[in-house]
């Protein structure tokens, strides 16, 4: 296959190290081999949660960790308050609806970010159990208060699903100080491993509800994942090769620092946005509740996805996403996670200033200083 370079919000590139890692041979999943490097996976993940809870790791997608919260806590006809604004968080009130649960959706215009006082207002007239929220929206670029949801989450003595699967590894996840119950992640982000990993940190409150649930689903039952925990394992096969690639993902991140890592990320994110700005392109979020792992970017009149993604991948080899749902066609996003440094970035808007003059886009470059010039006077 021809290589391209991917600078989406996942996958993301790997390391050589864990790219190796995943070449060994492989071992049984229930030896003492395979346990140890489980359990020195719980506890790293449990440093980058910032928690003291319980880490789960399940062979799945990140939603898989997002059903595996929702179906291990509701029953039918339990309200749960689910925060929208983008395609993931839209994606628990799904969840739950599934499993027949009421969603109270608290509605917010995609590249916004809620009012906590139209949270407050929908869970006072709910008869809630638990309320959700996508972290980092990366289907808007947004980076939501988890903070604020955690505060109403408190007062009202509700469980707090939190997808952090575009932010963990990447900015600051305070599990406990905002008191998430059920903080859920993916491999394939921040944290630099291989896609197909699922990951959650579970409260005792939450364990509490979980174990005492009659819940519809099998293999993602939070309760099945509590009885092999204590035993050291996982209570179905995992990816073994997966685990392999992970293990070494979380050593690099360990090696780097997660501060230092968080750093980096806010960095490249406000290199990203000058970049942009200096380029004549408009951000689609408002920059104070921009995401830093990926920026959304609005499609200049006049120009089509095709005249920007489709000449990045065709004439570079460079992927970006696109707009998702109604934003198809009318926003493009930089993934600017996991392993990407400030050169990589400066090729990626390097490359897209040429692609943006041949489609006829019109830009002054402030003082002279190019986009790409932007991205190294930020990383420094």
């Amino acid at each position: 296959m021809k290589k391209v370079k991917l600078f989406i919000p996942g996958p993301v590139e790997l390391s050589q190290e864990v790219l190796l890692a995943m070449a060994q041979p492989l071992i049984g999943h229930r030896t003492s081999e395979f346990e140890e490097m489980l359990v020195q996976c719980w506890n790293d993940l449990r440093e980058i949660f910032q928690t003291k809870n319980d880490t789960i790791l399940i062979t799945g997608s990140g939603t898989a960790a997002m059903d595996a919260a929702v179906a291990s806590t509701i029953s039918e006809g339990d309200e749960f308050v689910c925060m929208g604004g983008g395609k993931f968080g839209e994606r628990f009130k799904e969840i739950a609806q599934s499993y027949g649960g009421v969603a109270r959706e608290v509605k917010v215009e995609w590249g916004k970010t809620f009012d906590a006082a139209q949270v407050e207002k929908v869970v006072k007239e709910s008869d809630a159990k638990a309320i959700t929220l996508t972290h980092n929206e990366t289907s808007t670029g947004v980076l939501h208060s988890a903070e604020a949801i955690g505060k109403i989450a408190k007062e009202y003595d509700l469980l707090f699903i939190m997808d952090a699967i575009t932010s963990l590894g990447g900015d600051y996840v305070k599990t406990d100080e905002w008191g998430v119950d059920l903080c859920v992640a993916g491999s394939q982000k921040c944290l630099g491993a291989p896609p197909g990993l699922a990951m959650l940190s579970v409260s005792e409150k939450a364990w509490e509800v979980i174990l005492n649930n009659k819940t519809k689903n099998y293999y993602l039952n939070l309760a099945s994942y509590k009885k092999s925990l204590d035993k050291k394992t996982t209570p179905f096969t995992p990816s073994v090769t997966l685990v392999y690639g992970l293990h070494t993902a979380l050593k690099e991140l360990k090696n780097e620092g997660l501060e230092n890592r968080i750093k980096r990320h806010r960095t490249l994110a406000k290199a990203a946005r000058e970049a942009i700005k200096a380029v004549n392109l408009e951000l689609f979020p408002d920059e104070s509740i921009a995401s830093n792992t990926v920026t959304a970017i609005k499609i200049p009149q006049g120009l089509t996805d095709e005249d920007i993604r489709g000449r990045l991948k065709k004439d570079f080899g460079i992927l970006l996403a696109g707009g998702q749902e109604h934003l198809k066609g009318k926003i493009f996003r930089i993934g600017h996670m996991g392993n990407v440094g400030y050169l990589d970035l400066v090729e990626v808007i390097s490359a897209l200033e040429v692609v943006l003059k041949k489609a006829g886009h019109e830009f002054e470059l402030g003082g002279g200083v190019t986009a790409a010039e932007e991205v190294y006077i930020y990383s420094k």
